[in-house]
């Protein structure tokens, strides 16, 4: 068992998160970060940032990082864990490098990190790591030491993530009016990626047909689902569905989008719908937007009764299992026996990134991996 105090070799724990504009002039920069080297003329972001125009031009990511970082901090303090926490973003500030910058001053010389995404995929994994490379090698070419950076598994079977989702989900549950209540179905959400991005997901042992990406959502709905079932004694059906599409019209993306399964279910005769972001961390812009209005106006223009549950958030199990995570991986660094913390038939998630993982056709470097250049 991991000494709960010992995180050594680590010095610092990095919260890296993908950011989000702070008010009506951030939008369209935050939108051309996003962005970048793909051509997209700036009246095109305009339109495009009409989703954040609608809340204020401010997206709720950057609040819901601060609430996670004070919960990481106050939970680690409170367990005699003395590790500093730090944030850093991929596309608005606190930008990743300055963070990085930050540490290097500190002294921090070996940092953990955990990214606020919980599964496998390019942009869900291998692209934070690629922004960790282009970082320490900013940090470089400035003739700073950069640390050597780590990141945490991914914790989307670990209990701390799934026990406020399922807590979440039975709530929305109960505030469906009675009459349709045990009729219900679950809609599990996530981001709908290209098709070709799922199938060669996770290590290329489980690359093909959704590959490690669509398998980790399916056995985090299956123990979702399973510990509702066995609190309310009610089985509800339930489908993995997708959100959030930004791609071309022409490049296969993962279906079904939650606004054509609603339109489908309501046609099948189900009286109800309880929405479950298990795809996402906290109640951003796609959650507030995509579920939240736009999903939520089609089940209103059907007549459908709908519910969405809450994200993880800063839910003070989800710190403890950042915690768990922590002091799991410096035990294993320091070569101690450790059992890993994780639910379903997958078993924990490897800890270093292997080659070939998450892979894009643009090959570039990517830190914290067996293929990183900063080992």
């Amino acid at each position: 068992m991991p000494d709960p105090r010992d995180a050594t070799p680590y010095d610092a724990l990095l919260l890296l998160s993908f950011g989000g504009p702070e008010g009506p002039d951030d939008v369209v920069p935050f939108l051309e970060n996003v962005t970048r080297g793909r051509g997209i003329p700036r009246e095109r972001l305009k339109e495009v940032g009409q989703h954040y125009f609608l809340f204020g031009g401010v997206s709720p990511i950057n609040d819901q990082n601060r609430a996670l970082l004070d919960a990481l901090r106050k939970d680690f303090a409170e367990h005699g864990l003395d590790l500093p926490v730090y944030w850093g973003n991929r596309n608005w500030a606190p930008y990743l490098t300055d963070t990085l910058r930050e540490m290097a001053a500190d002294g921090r010389r070996r940092v953990l990190v955990l990214t606020t995404s919980a599964y496998a995929s390019y942009s869900g994994c291998r692209q934070y790591r690629e922004n960790l490379a282009d970082a320490l090698a900013a940090l470089e070419a400035e003739g700073l030491e950069p640390p050597k950076v780590d990141k945490l598994r991914h914790y989307f079977n670990h209990p701390g993530f799934l026990e406020p989702m399922i807590d979440g989900l039975v709530e929305s549950l109960a505030d469906l009016p009675e009459d349709v209540r045990d009729g219900a179905h679950i809609a599990f959400t996530t981001h709908s990626i290209p098709t070709a991005a799922a199938d060669t997901s996770g290590p290329v042992e489980e690359h093909g047909d959704g590959g490690a990406y669509v398998a980790e959502h399916l056995d985090t709905a299956r123990l979702i689902a399973d510990a509702v079932r066995e609190r309310t004694g009610a089985d509800h059906p339930w489908q993995l569905v997708y959100q959030s599409r930004s791609g071309a019209p022409h490049i296969p993306w993962l279906e079904p989008d939650i606004c054509d399964h609603l339109e489908e279910l309501h046609g099948a005769g189900v009286p109800a719908v309880v929405m479950a972001p298990i795809g996402f961390v906290s109640d951003h812009m796609e959650v507030l937007y995509d579920l939240d209005t736009e999903a939520t106006a089609k089940a209103e223009e059907l007549g459908l009764p709908v519910r969405r549950s809450a994200t993880v958030g800063a839910d003070p199990r989800f710190a403890a299992a950042v915690r768990d995570l922590v002091l799991e991986r410096a035990a294993t660094e320091r070569g101690e026996n450790v059992t890993p913390c994780a639910l379903g038939g997958l078993g924990p998630s490897h800890h270093l990134c292997p080659v070939g993982c998450c892979p894009t056709r643009a090959a570039r470097p990517a830190a914290a991996g067996a293929d990183s250049p900063y080992a």
